[in-house]
């Protein structure tokens, strides 16, 4: 006898494991090329917002920003389509696996995919104000945590489980938030503004460089110490290795891109090592805390 033919519904159900890593995949894609955006002086190759001028949606020829300019920065935009889609396929699928712990992280996924074209509306109209740039980033840093959190959950029943350990793992977040935020001021102090005539935070690059590294090598020692915490568990353990290993290697980047005056290349994979660094960091928590960060 044969089986009978699974529905559409099912399907889309049966799929939750491929679209969270491609979900995921995809938001730490957004931050790489929005980073493109950046370091190729693209970030005003459509000078208005939501069209690419005040004529015409999508670039037109002879623009004043550059052809190249233009639709380096209109592709990404086209990109956050490709998100928004993946992340309505997402939560369908959520919805027909019944998997109701996870609604709230898919739906999570579309409202900032909204807010994010709202913000770049505002770092186009704002000129790129470093602000608006790092406000930006930082909501993908947000919804990059909640695609993890829809990645690694994707396989587990919803239940919770308490930890002696959940203090640590948190002070550790926040230590990598605090990074991370460090970081955008370094880069709304650099000279890859998105554009020549973009406004820049007033600090020195070499004094917010210098609080970034402090605030990183805090955050490496804290991970140590929580290392050799006492009943620490096994998957525990070896996700702070992996953590270590990426933030070392993330480290020894930052610091010869400061002493080559940051190229672009080693910019950009920085900015890329940036979102393993956090991947990895709630891939910690999420060892410790089952149901939510």
């Amino acid at each position: 006898m044969t089986k009978p033919k699974a529905n559409l519904k099912e399907l889309i159900g049966n799929a939750l494991s491929p679209l969270t890593g491609l979900l995921l995949g995809l938001q730490v894609a957004l931050v790489v090329t929005g980073g493109a955006v950046r370091l190729t002086k693209s970030g005003l190759g459509c000078p208005t917002w939501p069209k690419c001028t005040p004529e015409s949606m999508a670039p037109v020829a002879n623009q004043a920003e550059g052809a190249l300019r233009s639709w380096i920065e209109f592709g990404n935009r086209l990109f956050t389509f490709v998100l928004l889609a993946a992340a309505i396929a997402t939560v369908l699928s959520i919805y027909f696996s019944h998997r109701r712990d996870l609604r709230k992280f898919g739906f999570t996924q579309i409202l900032g995919i909204f807010g994010q074209g709202v913000l770049g509306g505002i770092t186009v109209l704002t000129h790129l104000n470093p602000a608006a740039v790092a406000g930006h980033f930082l909501l993908s840093i947000a919804l990059i945590a909640s695609a993890t959190v829809l990645h690694s959950r994707r396989g587990e029943p919803a239940v919770i489980k308490t930890s002696p350990h959940s203090a640590r793992s948190a002070i550790q977040i926040a230590l990598t938030l605090v990074v991370l935020a460090l970081g955008t001021i370094v880069t709304g102090a650099g000279p890859h503004a998105g554009d020549e005539k973009a406004p820049r935070f007033n600090i020195r690059i070499e004094d917010a460089a210098l609080f970034h590294s402090v605030a990183v090598i805090v955050l490496i020692a804290f991970t140590v110490f929580m290392y050799f915490t006492k009943n620490l568990a096994r998957i525990t353990k070896k996700r702070i290795r992996i953590f270590l290993a990426i933030a070392l290697a993330q480290g020894a980047l930052g610091y010869i891109q400061y002493l080559l005056r940051v190229p672009e290349l080693l910019v950009a994979a920085h900015l890329f090592g940036s979102t393993l660094v956090w991947i990895a960091a709630l891939r910690i928590r999420l060892s410790v805390v089952t149901q939510s960060i």
